[in-house]
């Protein structure tokens, strides 16, 4: 029977969606797994996997075009099939939400007297975060027959929200695997069994989906423990395009040094990369092909059309899902909070020299952006209306920082979000940020890394903007618009003399910040960046 898949709701701002591009074609074959289209959302650009095996009997939405989440985006199921009656109903129909299916497996008559074979243990699908219904088996990194020991690494197993290494605390041999690499099953499911080599779990595994959980098994579920590595932490090949495997140790370690892990050969299980790897590498001189592709794009100029003298020229260029949904929330904010503005000068020429003692330190490397970060982490501890929500029956304080740090990507800006800011050091937060930057930029974050922001900073010194204004990042209550560090005559002890100075303003909702507290924020960020020391107290 056809099944419906309709445009799906990527991220909790998304409305409508683009398809970027089709993997698939009409009447090519889709498996379990099979990524079907590249979605843009207001936030990045998703890959869609389809949790359906058939024929692609119709596409529609075509690529470039934007529908809304609901839509009918594809009709998969036998070729040839008759789908007429689902197209009759078109985009508007109810459609049928894709539903994550298990492989059925050979079925063994299931007894009301199963008993559970001595030692095996059955590993379900864990549920590894709080919206997780299904989850996918990006790689299995044992296969039927091994041997497997307490802390060994079973597979990767992608969520909602990232790849998340699962490893086991039962030893055993591994007699099955319910769910193929690329296949997705609900949570909850038949993973895996473990026990004595040679034992018989075909009545297990008849018995498990006859009821949905065997008795026994409740009984002996197996305790597992998750390592959490953020799809960042997966690491992509430049070389060949697959995954690095690589402990959380040595991906910490290559990232500090700025090694990339694609170049280094793993000792470990499986080709794995662990720390005396990273440790041991000697970096090649030669570029990788990513280094000689990025520069042979940079030597190449842009070819711009040819407007003859004295015609009128227009260009019309799609707004991408990104920039409708910055325009649509930074409206809702502007019309909505009142904004009011706080500038303040700030006397740099101890931070300058801060940062280069801290600077000079070995594998350390400080922004002032990442003091501007910090400075206000602390600030916002001692004024924690500034750390507000509007809400019209309430005014939330949050007594947690989570600040939000603007980021110019190609198509418009995002905020990835550094969650409890405040117990971050200088080095974490800088290395926090270049990370979300990186990732955001080439539009590979989490739309869970972009959410639960308590404040906002937006800095354009970069480009050499002396002050600026920003609009408020609801559901904020205050953004600060961060400056260029402008060398400049300043009095100093009655005497004029050549100093650093640097311009922040803070853009506040009057609902909750009033203007004396706004002031005394900035005061308070003035005394932490002007003494930088103070922030290491």
């Amino acid at each position: 029977m056809a099944t419906v898949i309709t445009m799906p709701r990527l991220s909790d701002t998304m409305t409508e969606g683009t398809v970027a591009t089709w993997l698939k074609k009409v009447g090519d074959k889709v498996k379990e797994g099979d990524i079907l289209a590249e979605i843009e959302t207001d936030k990045a650009t998703m890959e869609f996997e389809s949790f359906n095996a058939g024929t692609l009997l119709h596409i529609g939405i075509q690529e470039g075009q934007s529908a809304p989440v609901d839509s009918l985006l594809a009709i998969i199921g036998n070729e040839g099939e008759d789908i007429s009656a689902l197209l009759s109903g078109g985009a508007s129909a109810p459609t049928e939400e894709p539903k994550a299916e298990v492989k059925e497996e050979p079925k063994v008559a299931a007894t009301a007297e199963f008993k559970m074979p001595e030692g095996v243990k059955v590993v379900t699908m864990p549920r590894l975060s709080d919206t997780m219904t299904t989850g996918t088996v990006a790689t299995w990194l044992k296969k039927v027959g091994d041997a497997i020991k307490e802390g060994d690494i079973l597979a990767e197993i992608e969520t909602d929200k990232a790849t998340m290494e699962f490893e086991s605390f039962n030893a055993g041999t591994l007699l099955y695997i319910g769910v193929e690499e690329g296949g997705s099953a609900p949570v909850d499911t038949i993973l895996a069994i473990l026990g004595p080599a040679g034992t018989d779990v075909s009545g297990v595994v008849a018995n498990y989906k006859a009821d949905g959980s065997s008795e026994e098994s409740k009984k002996e579920e197996v305790k597992t423990e998750v390592k959490v590595e953020e799809s960042a932490a997966t690491v992509q090949n430049t070389n060949t395009g697959g995954r690095i495997f690589a402990s959380p140790l040595a991906k910490k370690i290559a990232e500090e040094k700025g090694i990339n892990l694609s170049q280094v050969k793993g000792s470990g299980e499986n080709g794995r990369i662990v720390k005396s790897d990273v440790e041991n590498f000697t970096p090649s001189s030669t570029s990788t092909p990513a280094q000689a592709v990025a520069e042979a794009s940079q030597a190449v100029a842009a070819v711009k059309p040819f407007v003859p003298a004295g015609e009128v020229f227009q260009e019309e260029i799609k707004n991408s899902q990104m920039r409708k949904t910055i325009a649509r929330r930074l409206a809702e904010s502007k019309f909505t909070a009142p904004h009011y503005y706080l500038t303040i000068e700030l006397d740099m020429d101890n931070a300058i020299a801060s940062r280069g003692m801290i600077n000079s330190l070995p594998d350390t490397k400080v922004s002032f952006n990442d003091m501007v970060i910090k400075a206000c982490a602390m600030a916002l501890k001692k004024h924690p209306q500034v750390n507000s929500q509007w809400r019209e029956d309430a005014m939330v304080l949050n007594h947690h920082v989570n600040i939000g740090v603007a980021v110019a990507v190609e198509d418009g800006l995002v905020v990835p979000v550094l969650k409890f800011t405040d117990a971050m050091s200088l080095s974490q937060i800088g290395a926090n940020v270049k990370d979300m930057a990186g990732r955001a930029k080439a539009k590979k974050i989490q739309p869970a890394e972009m959410e639960g922001s308590t404040f906002t900073i937006s800095n354009l010194g970069m480009f050499g903007i002396q002050s600026f204004t920003s609009i408020i990042n609801q559901p904020n209550s205050a953004i600060l618009s961060v400056g260029a560090i402008i060398e400049k005559p300043v009095v100093k002890n009655g005497q004029i003399v050549v100093g650093n100075t640097m311009t922040v303003t803070l853009a506040c909702d009057h609902r909750t910040v009033d203007g004396a507290t706004g002031a005394q924020f900035l005061q308070t960020l003035k005394a932490f960046m002007e003494n930088p020391v103070t922030m290491l107290a």
